[in-house]
């Protein structure tokens, strides 16, 4: 594919070999600009500051097709200087040394130094600023691309993480409840196992042994469970809870001291499982926590349905006042662990009305559940996945100087190609020195081909070898010949 580029660019260069264009440059001079651009283009990625700068000889040659490829040339010059001091005065100088070169050609001609300067002008904005401003601007925008990368992949890696802290403490915190609810059956075990033992030693010689085996035994179990679970805790002293804990009384007492409504239905939760009296707990105090935090004078509604073997918490609240900081969603997450833990859902975000909402639905006698690991943090993006935004993006900053040359380019190839040049002996005759107007002859045989001195050739239609020569001055024929190319 790096061959493709500089053959491509030789072949451009040839075009006025097949398809002259005003004036007509000598073919060994076409051909050595050909290979001029064509080593522009090989040599443009690895040494774009010279090649700038060498771009410049091209345009003391008539050939418009390989000054145009030099806009490719600078448009990739400009991608990889990244100093904009250095790039801008490297254009500087390639801007002086290009506007010398074309005033070389045009000494050529007999042309206005105004014109020929204007000309210059209007060659140096379209041939080599847009080109450069655009290549700037990509190769700038790389860069940048590649930051807001490494910028997503920490934020994303920052959120996975501080989600699986969450996860991490709410599993940390069931396991302080276990260890709360265990240990007091375990602690009734090892009490009644030792009153056993008393009794045994009195009453049942034969079954003291056992008796003290049952005690030594729970109180192991107790110290295991301490040792194995108490390392898990991450707050020193966890909130105390007790067999009201989720049911109606205490949801009830959490909604009236935050000034909330509370909308229940269906039976209590005096029978359903501790884990989903705690988790219904927990999800009705975390919501009405953040209402306070984030929309304190919002209104506030708590619904509480248990029906189906299943409870259905609904926590919404109306928009707040001010605009809401921005949290960490630690506990929301926390949440929808110890739920998802359960075998319920949890949701929590904005309604379409505004304000936010707190969903779980939980079941009453959950299965138990097998402890997935935390999700790992997702793997960064490829750069690949921005590939085509990025030639997207690249391609249309290039149109803005690529799209008009090309498309003047294509016009003057369609022209130079359907341009009637051959012109008729009787007609050559006919026409008169003084008399005869330059739109007469360009109305009906064209612009010909026009020299380096500005006078017009045609070929001849009955002699292939010999081209009639017209100079106009004022708009009228000044001289007329026959001339051998």
């Amino acid at each position: 594919m790096r061959f493709v580029w500089p053959v491509l660019a030789f072949l451009v260069g040839l075009v006025p070999l097949i398809a002259p264009l005003a004036p007509i440059p000598h073919p060994l001079l076409t051909v050595a600009t050909a290979l001029w651009i064509a080593v522009l283009v090989w040599f443009a990625p690895r040494h774009p500051q010279s090649v700038l700068l060498l771009t410049a000889p091209l345009f003391a040659v008539n050939n418009l097709w390989a000054q145009a490829v030099t806009v490719f040339v600078v448009f990739a010059a400009s991608r990889r200087i990244t100093r904009l001091g250095r790039l801008w005065a490297l254009l500087g100088i390639a801007l002086v040394l290009q506007g010398a070169f074309s005033q070389l050609q045009e000494s050529y001609r007999n042309m206005p130094l105004w014109e020929s300067v204007v000309g210059a002008a209007i060659g140096a904005v379209f041939f080599v600023v847009f080109p450069a401003v655009s290549g700037m601007l990509l190769g700038h925008r790389k860069p940048m691309v590649r930051l807001l990368q490494e910028r997503n992949e920490y934020l994303e890696r920052a959120r996975a993480l501080t989600a699986a802290s969450a996860r991490s403490e709410e599993r940390a915190h069931i396991a302080g409840e276990m260890h709360d609810m265990l240990g007091h059956r375990l602690s009734l075990i090892s009490i009644h196992a030792g009153a056993l033992e008393l009794a045994t030693a009195r009453k049942a010689p034969q079954l003291h042994e056992r008796a003290e085996l049952i005690r030594t035994t729970s109180s192991l179990a107790m110290a295991e469970l301490r040792e194995i679970l108490g390392v898990l805790r991450t707050n020193p002293e966890p909130e105390s809870l007790d067999e009201d804990t989720g049911t109606r009384s205490d949801i009830a007492a959490l909604v009236e001291s935050s000034s909330a409504s509370l909308d229940w239905s269906g039976d209590d939760l005096h029978g359903a499982d501790p884990r989903t009296r705690r988790a219904v707990h927990r999800v009705v105090r975390e919501a009405l926590t953040n209402v306070r935090k984030h929309a304190p004078m919002a209104r506030t509604r708590v619904q509480v349905a248990v029906q189906g073997g299943r409870v259905r918490i609904q926590v919404v609240n109306g928009p707040a006042d001010v605009v809401p900081a921005k949290g960490t969603r630690r506990g929301l997450i926390g949440l929808e662990e110890r739920v998802g833990l359960l075998g319920g859902s949890f949701s929590a975000g904005p309604p379409f009305e505004g304000g936010f909402r707190v969903a779980a639905d939980i079941p009453l006698r959950p299965a138990v559940q097998a402890v997935t690991e935390a999700r790992e943090v997702p793997p960064p993006l490829a750069a690949e996945v921005l590939t085509v935004p990025r030639v997207l993006g690249g391609g249309c900053l290039g149109l803005l100087a690529l799209l008009p040359i090309a498309g003047a380019l294509i016009v003057l190839l369609v022209f130079a190609l359907l341009n009637p040049t051959q012109m008729n002996a009787p007609f050559f005759d006919s026409m008169q020195v003084g008399v005869t107007t330059e739109d007469e002859v360009m109305g009906q045989f064209g612009f010909g081909a026009i020299g380096v001195d500005g006078c017009s050739r045609y070929r001849t239609s009955h002699n292939p070898e010999l081209l009639y020569k017209l100079c106009f001055r004022d708009g009228k024929l000044a001289s007329k010949e026959q001339e051998k190319p």
